[in-house]
């Protein structure tokens, strides 16, 4: 697990996932039914991707406290966007700050 947070931390989440995913797909194909879940999230929402194979295979599926950790995880993808569009906001012609 220390290799994963050490890749997030340097490389982001995108590449958190790709080794996480070489190094165990056991537990991604034991997460996801299928190719698609997986490749969608990893476009559009990599930390919820992330936080979602962290607490979903643990049985009983998500229930109580990890509905909140997929909340921090939505809310992460949402500011990493948000946070991107804010810091680019001089470079886009025509728009004022």
């Amino acid at each position: 697990m220390c290799c994963i947070f050490s890749v997030l931390v340097f490389l982001g989440p995108r590449a958190g996932i790709l080794i996480w995913w070489l190094i165990n797909p056991v537990l991604w194909q034991a997460t996801f039914s299928s190719f698609i879940w997986p490749f969608l999230g990893f476009i559009f929402l990599p930390w919820t991707t992330l936080m979602y194979v962290l607490v979903a295979p643990r049985g009983s599926g998500i229930v109580g406290f990890d509905w909140i950790w997929l909340g921090l995880a939505v809310l992460a993808d949402i500011s990493m966007y948000a946070g991107g569009g804010y810091g680019n906001r001089d470079k886009v012609p025509g728009y004022s700050s």
